[in-house]
């Protein structure tokens, strides 16, 4: 297939994964002002939850400053012709969080395991189907597996029901060859369509989609301004530019996302999303990207590097939902020092 046959579907995730920058504390108005860009521009999908999902307003994960069922529905109403996506996990989410994000607006659910577990999310994929929404398997830390094991996950997601499996680079770890050969696995096993996620922790997030774009992935997703964790992920607006360049279709104009990335998001971001010693550091160990922030906290209360602690978690092969891992490391760090 030729790029100019080809039609893509991005999906944004700055109201999600940009949830992990932001602390958890997206405002009602902050939320409105990006639906309407999105909207606008012509996205189809863009993402709106805790940054760990449905049910992630935790003292573990970070409480959100607006419950996050609030924000889908100002979201939903801002919107003319695009659809909210929501993040469940297994563990964090639960049914009762997913029928009440479809009554606030929801559209499609996007159900996250790590890349081994895929058996744990049958219920929720089901559930999905059977409200009606557009139904997501999402494999995170796929570098942490071989491709079989990837494969075999994949299909489980797809006999459950799932109509898109994601290969999720959760801590921006993939290089581009590592991306095109597992998509491309992913395409010659599997008969639903393939997505990707990148994160931009050693700076590759556009490499990687356009790698699995080649390799078949249809559905790929970027953040405005890479607002999410660690580094962010794919720059949305940038991407838009590069498919167009590239003879792709996104049906997302340019100037209108430029426009919601520039004068909308980039007013409210706590900080750039630039490659720091620490993202920079997750990227090369392999950790998830959402762990940068906590991190951070705990080398300054323990008074150690959060490299080094990073590095750790890393070796220990941390997953999300281990954030209890960060302080202890950084515990240990201080005293052996």
């Amino acid at each position: 297939m030729t790029a100019t046959q080809s039609k893509l579907h991005l999906l944004d995730v700055t109201l999600r994964d940009g949830s992990h920058s932001m602390k958890h504390a997206f405002t009602e108005e902050q939320v409105r002002a990006v639906a309407r860009g999105l909207d606008k521009a012509g996205v189809e999908f863009f993402e709106v939850s805790h940054g760990d999902g449905l049910g992630g307003s935790s003292l573990q994960y970070g409480l959100s400053a607006v419950d996050e069922m609030e924000l889908i529905a100002a979201a939903a109403e801002e919107c003319k012709q695009a659809k909210i996506s929501v993040l469940l996990l297994p563990g964090i989410g639960i049914q009762e969080n997913l029928e009440e994000a479809v009554q606030a607006g929801a559209k499609m659910v996007r159900v996250a395991t790590h890349v081994t577990e895929a058996d744990v999310a049958k219920q929720h994929i089901e559930l999905g189907r059977k409200l009606g929404l557009k139904t997501v398997g999402f494999l995170m830390m796929a570098h942490m597996a071989p491709v079989e094991k990837l494969v075999e996950q994949a299909k489980l997601f797809e006999s459950y029901g799932a109509e898109i499996v994601y290969a999720t680079d959760s801590a921006g770890a993939l290089l581009p060859h590592e991306t095109r050969e597992r998509i491309s696995a992913l395409r010659q096993h599997l008969s639903c369509e393939i997505g990707f996620h990148g994160h931009n922790n050693l700076s590759l997030a556009m490499a990687n989609t356009l790698a699995a774009i080649e390799a078949g992935a249809t559905y790929i997703d970027g953040s405005l301004r890479c607002l999410g964790a660690g580094s962010g992920n794919t720059q949305t607006e940038v991407m838009v530019a590069v498919l167009d360049r590239l003879g792709y279709r996104t049906d997302i104009a340019l100037y209108p996302i430029m426009d919601v990335a520039n004068q909308v998001v980039a007013k409210f971001m706590p900080r750039p999303q630039e490659i720091t010693g620490g993202s920079l550091i997750m990227g090369y160990s392999g950790v998830y990207s959402s762990f940068l922030l906590h991190t951070q906290a705990a080398a300054e209360k323990f008074n150690v590097d959060e490299r080094d602690i990073l590095i750790e978690l890393g070796r220990r092969q941390a997953v999300g939902g281990q954030e209890d891992l960060i302080v202890e490391v950084a515990s240990m760090l201080a005293k052996n020092r």
